[in-house]
């Protein structure tokens, strides 16, 4: 396995194609911002990864894609039924497909109901029922106390306060599960490819603290991992990434305004 990054902090665009060497890297991202895409891109195409991960499909959308369909976007999006997906535009994603065209795709999201049953039923024995060890990854355990309060009320304000408080618990337990999802496809990966890896991921599965990486860390450790968060403002702290970039604001309509 390549040696572990010893350096994090505030990364510039141009350190995109040059990010310290990992067996994973794993890159976030604001889903709907053009830029943090764009940025995924570039770092990729300077990576040259073993296999590409992503969020944003499942283990069936990648399933027999073929060369001829992953030449261009429209084609590729359609054979990826992407339109349908719920996902920002295509066109914002096309970029990082493109920089990598010969790397092996791989799906890590679970299907949508069994992420929404696991809200009732909890993380453990919705990961044993896609068929993971929940012991292995810890989803058998509580959270600390201050931890599932913080990732509560990060819950209750991504919602705009409009969640009732008795799904703020099944919301974090929702999330446990698919960090600890993608990291199993992660390493599913890098058992069959080798390294690098690269996760396509949103800043919240990017995080050290209790995202994709703290799994990996849990269950492998010896992979090495980078996670790059991608920001749209200054942090007053270091923020829970091995590196991070701060680009400028996406202009978008009030996220709360549907709750409304």
């Amino acid at each position: 396995m390549l040696a572990r990054p010893v350096v994090a902090g505030e990364v510039t665009s141009e350190d995109l194609t040059a990010l310290p060497e990992a067996d994973v890297v794993i890159l976030g991202e604001l889903h709907d911002s053009p830029v943090h895409h764009l940025n995924q891109a570039a770092a990729v195409a300077a990576l040259a990864p073993s296999a590409l991960v992503f969020e944003m499909l499942s283990p069936g959308q990648v399933q027999g894609l073929s060369e001829l369909e992953r030449e261009d976007a429209e084609t590729l999006g359609a054979a990826l039924n992407w339109a349908e997906s719920g996902w920002p535009d295509f066109d914002f994603y096309w970029p990082i497909f493109a920089a990598a065209p010969d790397a092996p795709l791989y799906g890590a999201a679970l299907p949508r109901a069994l992420v929404r049953g696991s809200v009732a039923a909890g993380p453990a024995a919705s990961f044993a029922e896609a068929g993971g060890d929940p012991v292995l990854y810890g989803l058998d355990q509580p959270l600390p106390e201050s931890q599932q309060t913080e990732r509560e009320a990060m819950q209750m304000a991504a919602h705009c306060d409009a969640l009732p408080e008795h799904m703020l618990g099944g919301m974090v337990g929702a999330q446990r599960l698919r960090d600890a999802a993608f990291a199993e496809t992660v390493l599913d990966a890098l058992r069959v490819h080798g390294p690098p890896v690269v996760l396509i991921t949103g800043n919240g599965h990017a995080r050290t603290d209790w995202g994709v990486p703290f799994y990996l860390a849990r269950v492998a450790p010896e992979v090495s991992v980078y996670a790059l968060g991608q920001l749209e403002e200054a942090p007053e702290e270091a923020p829970p990434f091995d590196g991070w970039l701060v680009t400028a604001p996406t202009e978008r309509d009030d996220p709360c305004a549907a709750f409304r």
